[in-house]
């Protein structure tokens, strides 16, 4: 198994606490550690405000992070997980994703999805399609990337992308950039990740991750695609510590700071995301769920620590016994 850390940016309330202007400090920090252990990569969200609700914290912005960290770091591949596709002309987001990868030396990873976040997407002026039209955007805007990164053009007289010979010059370091599809949609998503993609990234439950594995081999055989080229990877938040009852006490901790900043309501439904899955628990425990995904095909996990800004505890518990476990 291959191994992804997010950075905390603020996104999901995890900088708090931390004077805005310490932010980068905090996060090159840990770019640099992850550098120095076993990760693989480091990962953003591409998001402008929080959740599970919008707040006045701050949360930075994805593509700006990605080139500082191609620029601060020499090892890790870098990503986001996941761009969203209508934020960004398709044409302009290949030219940032070329320029950042050049910046690190080849090390981007082109995460790339239709968006959801309604109320981000309304405060910013894009409006909120429908699901079909976003998925229709993400088809289009894919296929210009390629394009451009193959051939360094691209022209697509597309429902809702125009390019006409544009050029992106200079090309990715390898000529192209590895493209991960994240989202579980059956009919569209998984079909567009069929076609397209190099790293898939949904539901990582045991039977979630197989069920959707399933849908996305079947598209690959309607398409012709060799199913076993794609990576299939999956996110995951991470709640570990040696006992039971000190999992439970970490739980807690972190419900009561969301509750802080949003309705309790709120902070007890984003408990949902934690409670009951696989890289919570114990180590023992942790790799015993990761590795039965592991044997479903899972063999990327991008690995998110909601106390990683403030306390390196799970973080370190991770990397000395989960992670060699699993390698």
């Amino acid at each position: 198994m291959r191994f992804g850390l997010f950075i905390p940016q603020g996104w999901r309330l995890d900088l708090t606490g931390i004077a805005p202007a310490d932010h980068w400090s905090v996060m090159s920090s840990l770019a640099a550690t992850a550098e120095g252990t076993e990760w693989d990569s480091i990962w953003v969200y591409d998001h402008f405000h929080t959740v599970p609700m919008p707040t006045d914290e701050a949360t930075h912005e994805a593509w700006s992070l990605v080139s500082a960290f191609a620029a601060t770091t020499s090892r890790v591949d870098i990503g986001q997980m996941c761009t969203a596709m209508s934020y960004r002309n398709p044409m302009y987001l290949a030219k940032v994703a070329a320029t950042a990868d050049l910046i690190s030396g080849g090390r981007v990873q082109m995460g790339i999805g239709a968006g959801w976040y309604e109320q981000e997407w309304r405060a910013y002026g894009y409006g909120f399609p429908s699901a079909g039209e976003r998925l229709a955007r993400l088809d289009e805007g894919v296929a210009i990337m390629k394009q451009a990164w193959e051939t360094g053009r691209a022209s697509l007289d597309g429902v809702h992308y125009q390019v006409d010979d544009a050029i992106c010059a200079p090309r990715p370091t390898a000529g192209r950039l590895p493209l991960w599809i994240a989202g579980g949609g059956e009919r569209k998503t998984l079909r567009i990740a069929a076609q397209y993609a190099d790293y898939t990234n949904f539901d990582g439950t045991v039977d979630g991750f197989a069920h959707k594995s399933s849908v996305l081999q079947q598209h690959c055989a309607d398409l012709g695609r060799d199913y076993e080229s794609i990576v299939r990877s999956a996110n995951y938040n991470v709640v570990i510590a040696e006992t039971d009852a000190e999992v439970e006490r970490r739980l807690d901790a972190l419900e009561q700071r969301l509750a802080r900043f949003v309705h309790p309501e709120a902070a007890a439904a984003t408990m949902a995301a934690y409670r009951g899955m696989p890289a919570v628990g114990t180590p023992e425990q942790v790799v015993e769920n990761l590795s039965a995904l592991a044997d479903l095909g899972m063999s990327y996990g991008i690995f998110y620590f909601p106390d990683i800004a403030h306390d390196r505890s799970s973080f370190d518990l991770f990397v000395d016994e989960v992670m060699p476990a699993l390698r």
